[in-house]
């Protein structure tokens, strides 16, 4: 049923994701295999939108379900480092921090050359995907919110990207394999997604073989995060999140539309639309207090929210893979002692984890200062290396030598891509990380240096 589009090039802007063809539900939906791959399309990458990439890249429009199981349709964006060979590679789900209900916001069109990028996160982390690509690897990018936005809202993050794992192995210009070793890997929004995926994996899709899983800052407990947020300066992100789950979650309208007043619920409207830097400016310091007719607790307790938010609570159900977990100790957005109490319910389940505490480094920084250790964790889960387990706390992640050459490494790159250089993998003139090499099938990585990026 794989039907190809045309190439999607810059000489005009891309549609948005609501008014492009591409993106449409075909008929018989149903009758597909989760993972199908319905459409499929090559796409020219570009950094902001506007400095091309030189690497290869195809969209594929694929089978999927949402949080009740409900058949529909989602989009990744499979990418392989420029002129690589066709053969099997390991494969890295990354799950961008969408953090946003807008369409100019999803990976499919925000990464695309011709997009209008500003006030998204994905074209930010466009950098760290490119040094997975350095790697080798090939990369996912699913639009793990689905067509809808829907911010928040239970496991469906986790079966788009698994889904997407599932088309990218079957479409056959990647040369993948059915044995594929994949990692998931995504921070913040990204990292929540990526916590649901790996904890769906084991009963939703047993055939991938997923090798690990790095999950940063994964918000932990969303309902702590929506009222410690409330009324300061990322007051946006807990509005971007109710306008999402309203849309997962129809049951909630009438809940809101008792205890908001007509402003608020006015605002969650352009919170549907609006960036995900865009909203934090029109949402910085408002408190939701301000407009209820009763109080926040009131609010809270009422049943249908207090389904909803016992729903999207992760972290209740041990991934079969192992997993690191990344948190900044004085983290601005998510609180440490939520993803403490997370890591002990993964703990306590049985799951393998490795839970990094972070002293130094707010929010958004850390998911950069981190790449190295992300980098080294990964290169040993697909040489199928033991994984550590425990809890270390450390005072930076950026200090020792190993991390950096890496992040000497990834400024290259980043001029790299500023000058539109293709981006190759290990084994090309432009390859940094020389000491990553493989063989000609899917043999483990091996690293030069024994030491990882961070020990403790």
């Amino acid at each position: 049923m794989t039907v190809a589009a045309p190439l999607a090039t810059s000489r005009e802007a891309p549609l948005l994701p609501p008014d492009d063809p591409f993106y449409t539900t075909p008929p018989g939906i149903d009758a597909l295999a989760p993972g199908t791959v319905v459409r499929s399309r090559p796409v020219e990458i570009a950094l902001f939108g506007v400095i091309r990439q030189q690497i290869t890249a195809w969209q594929l429009l694929y089978r999927t379900c949402d949080l009740d199981g409900t058949p529909e349709v989602s989009v990744t964006t499979v990418l392989l480092p420029w002129g690589a060979p066709p053969r099997p590679r390991p494969l890295v789900s990354f799950h961008c921090a969408i953090d946003a209900v807008a369409p100019q916001c999803f990976p499919s069109y925000a990464l695309r050359r011709g997009a209008w990028t500003i006030g998204s996160i994905a074209p930010l982390e466009l950098p760290i995907i490119a040094m997975a690509l350095e790697q080798g690897w090939a990369v996912s990018v699913p639009d793990h919110e689905g067509s809808g936005g829907r911010f928040g809202a239970a496991r469906e993050p986790g079966y788009r990207a698994l889904d997407g794992i599932r088309a990218a192995l079957d479409f056959a210009p990647t040369a993948l394999v059915p044995t594929t070793s994949v990692a998931l890997w995504g921070y913040s929004g990204g990292g929540l997604a990526t916590a649901w995926a790996a904890e769906l994996a084991a009963e939703y899709a047993p055939e991938l073989n997923i090798v690990g899983a790095v999950a940063g800052s994964p918000v932990g407990d969303p309902a702590a995060a929506f009222v410690r947020l409330n009324g300061g300066w990322f007051a946006g992100f807990p509005a971007a999140f109710v306008a999402g789950l309203r849309q997962a979650y129809p049951e909630l309208d009438p809940v809101l539309h008792d205890h908001l007043d007509a402003r608020f619920r006015d605002l969650l409207g352009e919170a549907e639309v609006r960036s995900t830097f865009a909203l934090l400016l029109r949402f910085a310091r408002r408190d939701v207090t301000r407009h209820l007719r009763a109080g926040m607790a009131e609010l809270l307790a009422e049943p249908v929210l207090r389904r909803v938010l016992a729903d999207i609570e992760p972290g209740t159900r041990a991934p079969a893979a192992p997993l690191l977990i990344v948190q900044g100790v004085n983290d601005e957005v998510i609180a440490v002692a939520d993803i403490d109490a997370h890591v002990r319910r993964y703990q306590q389940a049985g799951a393998t984890v490795r839970y990094l505490r972070v002293r130094r480094g707010s929010h958004l920084p850390l998911e950069f200062l981190v790449v190295p250790a992300v980098l080294d964790w990964l290169t040993d889960r697909f040489a199928g290396r033991r994984a550590p387990i425990g809890t270390c706390t450390v005072d930076s992640v950026a200090r020792s030598p190993r991390a950096l050459r890496t992040h000497l490494a990834f400024a290259r790159l980043v001029l790299r891509m500023v000058a539109g250089l293709p981006i190759t993998g290990p084994g090309a003139a432009s390859g940094e990380r020389a000491g990553l090499c493989r063989g000609d099938s899917e043999r483990p990585y091996v690293v030069d240096d024994a030491a990882i990026a961070v020990e403790c």
